[in-house]
């Protein structure tokens, strides 16, 4: 007979004061996210700007996503065999000592050599940096982790939409200072704004305290427990097929991580294409806060797919005139839905996997979900540079496409976002039709509750102030929004 959810996850009391210790490590990571994206917007900007060619920041956006997906499951495996504050040290230091090497490079060679698309400096650099934005991912796997060390089980959703809300915050303030840096600064100060706000991270972290036994340690085990995870993920009926689903926004997530800036950049200044960012972000916000406040309903994977689709349709139509104010809307209706379409595999994960594996099964799912995007991105860059801008510049494209997507400097990039919405909007609804959707539907809807710990230090009152109560059960949803164009750092 196959395990069911109540089979996976035995119950697990959380600590005293557990909520308020959350709190700091999720303002902590916090800070150390918008850091890393603050530098990473900034990059890719800069580069843009200076070489103009999308296929440099198709490549370096999809390199990202590329190493996300190989290390995924490396990380996972060792946030399960270390202690989590240890973790987020080691992450920490790891990205400060990669950021001060970019620095020191910045000031041995001139602009003229970091930019040389031809030359090694340019992908040593950028290299680099990439290096200190994806050992941060470490820390996130970890705070994923820390939700089931800390917060009640009834709580994890508004923890989860938390989470979400202040990652949108996060990429509101880089989206707005990384234009602004570089218009204002250049790439020399940023990374010195980089690198001192890295070091603040890093001395609060030295200050908190995560209560969290030594993990038992298996003589003789890998770096990379490939099998440990599988066996996590195969324990549950249906949550492979939930990690599977969870990639469908990340395959128009590697389109918008080749082309969205490009074509930001022709409609606005850096300066101003920032504050859009910016602004868009705070659908983040909102997308989070809902959550937080109120789940997704009794059936999040139902509700998951379907947000998926209406992203698709965005996608399809927020460049179908060259118009600023479509392009801001859409991209602000797109992040508002991001934090609940994260939703369902956070706290399915949280709840019906147990605590020791977590970080095995949050680094697979990173593996498989992110796979996506550096694939969308590699294909989309060079061919929307070489195949498909060029075409839409001529006039048998105008001629074709023009009634649809009209005139415009950018139509090529349109034609892209347009194709790629609509395969999304088919994506989801073949994922409806699956047996593991109902199967996985069924197991979650009689999954058990747990019974809520308390908090005698009242740290925090049901996470997120004026909630009202916390959402149904069962089971309640959640939100854990993975950045922004998501990911980007």
């Amino acid at each position: 007979m196959p395990p069911t959810l109540s089979d996976a996850a035995p119950t697990r009391d959380v600590p005293a004061g557990g909520l308020r210790t959350f709190l700091h490590v999720l303002v902590n990571t916090a800070l150390a996210n918008i850091t890393t994206s603050f530098l990473w917007f900034a990059l890719t900007f800069w580069v843009y700007l200076e070489t103009r060619s999308v296929l440099a920041t198709g490549i370096i956006g999809g390199a990202y996503m590329l190493l996300l997906a190989v290390f995924g499951m490396v990380f996972g495996t060792f946030v399960d065999r270390h202690r989590k504050h240890r973790v987020m040290i080691l992450s920490g230091i790891v990205t400060l000592i990669a950021f001060v090497v970019a620095g020191l490079l910045y000031l041995a060679h001139p602009e003229a050599e970091l930019l040389d698309l031809g030359g090694p400096w340019f992908w040593l650099f950028s290299g680099i940096i990439l290096a200190g934005a994806v050992i941060e991912n470490l820390r996130n796997i970890a705070l994923s982790t820390t939700v089931t060390l800390l917060v009640p089980t009834e709580r994890h959703a508004n923890a989860n939409g938390l989470v979400g809300t202040v990652q949108g915050l996060a990429f509101l303030v880089t989206s707005v200072f990384s234009g602004f840096a570089i218009g204002r600064l250049g790439m020399g100060w940023t990374l010195v704004i980089a690198i001192v706000l890295t070091l603040v991270a890093l001395v609060h972290l030295f200050t908190l305290r995560v209560p969290e036994d030594e993990p038992e340690r298996t003589p003789g085990a890998k770096i990379l427990d490939v099998r440990g995870a599988a066996v996590a993920i195969r324990a549950v009926p249906g949550l492979f097929a939930l990690i599977l689903f969870s990639t469908f926004n990340n395959l128009i997530g590697g389109v918008y991580m080749a082309l969205m800036d490009p074509y930001g950049l022709t409609l606005f200044r850096v300066e101003w294409w920032g504050v859009v960012l910016g602004f868009t972000a705070t659908g983040f916000l909102i997308g989070g806060g809902v959550v937080a406040a109120r789940g997704l309903g009794r059936n999040p994977i139902r509700t998951m797919l379907l947000l998926v689709m209406v992203m698709g349709v965005l996608g399809a139509a927020f460049t179908i005139r060259e118009w600023w104010w479509l392009y801001v809307v859409g991209i602000w209706l797109y992040m508002m839905l991001i934090p609940a379409i994260e939703a369902a595999e956070q706290t399915v994960v949280q709840r019906v996997v147990p605590f020791e594996s977590q970080g095995r099964v949050f680094g697979a799912a990173t593996a498989i979900e992110v796979s996506a995007a550096p694939i969308t991105s590699f294909l989309v860059a060079p061919l929307a540079e070489f195949v498909i801008i060029p075409y839409m510049d001529s006039d048998a494209g105008r001629q074709r496409w023009g009634w649809l997507l009209g005139e415009g400097e950018a139509r090529g990039i349109a034609l892209v976002f347009l194709v790629s919405g609509l395969v999304m909007v088919v994506f989801a609804l073949l994922a409806f039709a699956t047996r593991s959707y109902r199967i996985l539907s069924a197991e979650y809807e009689t999954a058990p509750e747990t019974p809520e710990a308390a908090d005698p230090a009242g740290a925090v009152e049901g996470i997120v102030e004026g909630a009202g109560e916390p959402p149904v059960v069962p089971p309640a949803s959640a939100a854990q929004a993975r950045g922004g164009v998501a990911d980007q750092p």
